[in-house]
């Protein structure tokens, strides 16, 4: 027998294909070949519960299922590679050298720390929503500056529309967006101009219709612990896991191998839970960086709990996992925008102060109580530089989370933005924007799904009664108002407007010229300890401060998210300027270029001043030092204005 790519599947080989499944609990496993003609064959047993054939004369195209015992029904491959018709319909045998690969040159995200990453859902992206049309925006991205593409998840789901955290073909392209040759040459078209491309994965439940998994084997699911908030429990520890282990584990390598994705995002690991000596997540991560061979590939995680050994080396009995996402950050940013902390953004205030511990810090709540859970929450993240945390003001679930799906430029005072949106890409934490932040999109962002009709009840009531944690959407008529996520419309009303993908407009300019300054000054991504530090000037402003090698590579950024900010006494260091110089204005957000309104000087003799809702940077300049000689009277020979 060939050597095997995949431990599970269907694979081409010489004259045929082999096909080889987990199936514990079943005590034959047919074949069953819907076309090119139809025929059957009985597959052998193998130890611990697998299945293996090969089949002759059977080439990439052909269609099957299997059948379980003497049971008429049949199933879609546990690990097929393509669903034509979805998850109900018969899997196709894929040949994965099917596309002729131009990156051989390209070597991976070799500098993650400068990296822009944007999130992206191929089925908005573009009103077709398939890898074809999304391939001919990318040198859109690529000109404005964003680094590393995260896909939301592409493994096929149940209907004509979804996020794709509910996928039950984990190995399967969702045909929704084209076919598996499509995505890979929208990733070969990526690395051609220089854009990565890391992928979301959910390994924390399968979704809720159109799952045979458990048909083949039923030890998928833990059988101790309860379900989580998405569906059941998998069992990496429990009895028979360690099948369960090795198709998840693969998976992580199958994308990054056959598809030459550049790294991954895990999502929720706080729901994937795992007793083992050697966590399932640290195998994980291990195989997708063995499957990159002399690629440098990049992996982030979202975990709630922030736990950061995920952070450690897997040596030190870590996960080995390169980032986390700070939706601390985020909540108090959002707050400071739109005032509102509500639900579970209570336990912010969006002060400067926050802004500022979060930039400086990463999590604000390192082990602390957290109110909104009546218990501690976090753990220490003192030390680590800041490129281990994603920092973001949108994200898919945080535009949803606003119950109508309204984006936060739509919610907030627009200046405001434009200054945090500054904050965001100047800070040197990886920054992360949400598909048509960058242009201004306000288009809104919904939960959708496309189930049958009972289903899709279940998850209005569900997807109401989370929203009821916030105060306003809980009252009646806010509950009546919230978007069907089974509706047409709620999708049709989240695809962006690709006319908006203009390097000229304002909101694109002030994205463009901010990466721009991220990419050529190295002060803003240095994750040297000391580099960065922040204080509070106000109740409302603020200032960062970058300290470059020599002084003149130091870089201010003054932030003000309320009135003018008028001060003529300042005991603040990190307003100081290197010796014998001033500081000149670099960049501001109130730039007319931005639909600003303009920038006096902030320093003079007499006090600072940010204008109102804005950002400024400041570059040194000896021509601006402030200094006065001969030197006037001094308090004691003339009265100070107080």
């Amino acid at each position: 027998m060939a050597t095997r790519r995949l431990p599970v599947g269907s694979e081409l080989s010489e004259g045929g294909a082999q096909f080889r499944v987990w199936a514990p609990a079943a005590q034959k496993v047919t074949v069953v070949l819907e076309s090119p003609e139809r025929r059957e064959a009985a597959l052998r047993p193998e130890d611990r519960g697998y299945h293996s054939l090969f089949v002759p004369n059977v080439a990439a195209g052909a269609r099957y299922r299997f059948r379980l015992g003497d049971d008429q029904a049949v199933y879609a491959d546990p690990a097929s590679r393509f669903q034509p018709e979805g998850p109900f319909g018969p899997s196709q045998i894929v040949d994965p050298n099917d596309s002729a690969w131009t990156d051989a040159g390209w070597h991976g995200i070799t500098e993650p720390h400068r990296q822009v990453i944007y999130e992206m859902h191929v089925g908005t992206f573009t009103r077709e929503g398939t890898w074809t049309a999304a391939a001919e925006q990318l040198r859109f991205l690529a000109d404005l500056g964003v680094t590393t593409i995260e896909m939301m998840p592409v493994n096929d789901y149940a209907g004509r529309r979804g996020w794709g955290y509910d996928g039950v073909n984990l190995y399967a392209p969702s045909r929704n967006y084209g076919t598996p040759g499509d995505l890979r040459k929208l990733i070969d078209r990526a690395h051609s101009i220089g854009l990565a491309v890391i992928l979301d994965v959910v390994y924390n439940h399968f979704g809720p219709a159109g799952n045979s998994l458990f048909k083949f084997a039923p030890q998928y699911k833990h059988s101790e612990r309860r379900a989580n908030e998405w569906g059941d429990a998998l069992n990496f520890d429990g009895k028979d896991s360690q099948a369960v282990r090795e198709f998840f584990i693969a998976n992580a390598g199958y994308w990054i191998e056959e598809f030459h994705f550049d790294g991954l995002r895990l999502d929720a690991t706080q729901a994937i839970h795992d007793e083992s000596k050697v966590h399932v997540l640290a195998e994980i991560v291990r195989r997708a960086r063995a499957a990159a061979g002399t690629r440098q590939i990049y992996i982030v995680a979202e975990n709630e709990p922030q736990d950061v050994r995920l952070l450690a080396p897997i040596e030190s009995g870590g996960y080995g996992i390169d980032s986390l996402w700070n939706d601390d950050f985020e909540h108090t940013a959002r707050v400071a925008l739109t005032g509102v902390n509500d639900g579970y953004n209570h336990d912010y205030r969006g002060t400067p102060q926050e802004i500022v511990s979060a930039l400086k810090h990463g999590f604000l709540y390192q082990g602390q109580v957290y109110a909104w859970q009546r218990n501690t929450r976090g753990t220490p993240s003192r030390g680590l530089p800041p490129a281990s945390f994603v920092n973001c003001l949108e994200n898919h679930d945080q535009v949803a989370n606003t119950g109508y799906g309204d984006r936060l430029g739509a919610v907030s005072d627009t200046a405001s933005f434009r200054a945090m949106t500054a904050v965001l890409l100047l800070a040197p934490q990886i920054p992360m924007l949400f598909q048509g932040q960058e242009t201004g999109s306000m288009q809104r962002w919904n939960f959708f799904v496309d189930h049958d009709p009972e289903l899709n009840k279940l998850v209005r009531h569900g997807r109401a009664s989370f929203m009821a944690q916030f105060a306003r959407l809980g009252t009646p008529e806010a509950q009546a108002a919230l978007p069907d996520p089974s509706a047409g419309t709620t999708f049709d009303d989240c695809i962006l407007e690709p006319e908006l993908r203009d390097l000229t407009e304002p909101v694109v300019q002030l994205h463009r010229d901010l990466l721009r300054l991220r990419r050529e000054h190295a002060v803003f991504t240095d994750q040297r300890p000391g580099v960065f530090d922040g204080a509070l000037l106000s109740d409302h402003a603020f200032v960062l401060r970058w300290f470059g090698d020599d002084g003149r590579g130091d870089r201010l950024l003054l932030v003000n998210l309320g009135r003018t900010f008028r001060e003529a006494v300042i005991p603040e260091p990190l307003l100081a300027p290197p010796l014998e110089t001033g500081w000149k204005i670099l960049w501001s957000s109130e730039h007319p270029n931005y639909s600003g309104h303009g920038t006096p000087e902030p320093f003079t003799v007499g006090r600072l001043a940010i204008p109102a809702h804005a950002a400024v940077l400041c570059a040194p300049d000896p021509s601006r030092w402030l200094r006065v000689e001969p030197s006037p009277p001094s308090g004691e020979q003339a009265p100070v204005d107080p």
